[in-house]
């Protein structure tokens, strides 16, 4: 693993070892700014990998550098692990979405990042991210668009390693196949993810994504009628949904499929009641 990882001029990454989830193992910090630089994804709560990262931020700012602050994309544990720690090692302020805001309760955010604003850092080419709030995953989750390279830092919307959990307890799936079609038609370049390496054609990935979900929404319609009437619980059409999903997974996969439901449910397509889920009267393939 390179470690910095120059992506393009003005970007840079830097995988830490993080308590992601499995197959993944590092989350991607990224510097982003010719002369000045944001860093995104204050990631580690290692000791070892902390000091690395330090390391690796201390050495922009004495290549002339100014770091101005630190964004997170979102609160997940394994996107923030160093927030509070890297903030005052480094004496830089905070910046996240205002719902971040509201879950990092020990991390002082000192500027709530809101959709469509645009950072502007200087430098011999000045760099302007704008800010996307692409709810789905999680309801405080930020992208930012490099329009002039091109390249989008996209969080937990797509990943190069691993796969994107909508859990139902904050996640919301029909918002996230909405924003994946928003990211699909912005003309990005490249994604850079938090967990994997870069990806080309940016739209293709996104429809993808959407094609795949959309698949499995039809796998848990096609569950729900072979439970019929009577209904099905989560644990009885789990393996009707996900039969092509090894076991070892299922319990990921079954807080999908509820985030798949209760879509689903939304739209009027499927009901729960004492017997479980089934499908809507009336609901067609």
């Amino acid at each position: 693993m390179i470690r910095p990882r120059p992506i393009a001029p003005g970007v840079e990454a830097f995988a830490a070892r993080t308590p992601t989830l499995p197959p993944a193992t590092h989350t991607n910090s990224y510097a982003l700014g010719g002369r000045e630089v944001l860093l995104v994804e204050p990631a580690t709560p290692y000791e070892d990998e902390r000091r690395a990262w330090l390391a690796w931020a201390r050495g922009l700012a004495s290549g002339g550098r100014v770091i101005v602050a630190i964004a997170v994309t979102h609160h997940h544990a394994d996107h923030v692990g160093g927030a509070r720690f890297f903030a005052a090692e480094l004496g830089l302020p905070v910046w996240a979405h205002a719902e971040a805001a509201a879950r990092l309760r020990d991390v002082p955010v000192a500027r709530h990042l809101s959709d469509g604003e645009v950072v502007r850092l200087d430098g011999p080419a000045p760099t302007a991210l704008r800010v996307l709030h692409t709810p789905g995953h999680a309801p405080d989750h930020l992208c930012f668009l490099d329009e002039a390279r091109g390249a989008l830092v996209c969080g937990d919307m797509v990943a190069g390693a691993g796969t994107i959990l909508i859990d139902p307890r904050e996640g919301d799936m029909a918002e996230y196949l909405a924003q994946l079609e928003r990211l699909a038609a912005l003309g990005a370049q490249v994604v850079l993810p938090a967990h994997g390496g870069p990806i080309d054609a940016p739209e293709a990935l996104f429809r993808r994504y959407v094609a795949h979900r959309r698949l499995r929404e039809q796998r848990v319609l096609g569950a729900l009628a072979a439970a019929g009437e009577g209904g099905a619980s989560l644990d009885a059409l789990l393996p009707l949904a996900y039969a092509d999903t090894a076991p070892a997974l299922w319990p990921l996969a079954r807080l999908s499929l509820e985030a798949h439901l209760i879509k689903l449910e939304r739209e009027g397509r499927a009901r729960r009641g004492e017997g479980g889920w089934r499908r809507a009267a009336g609901d067609a393939e």
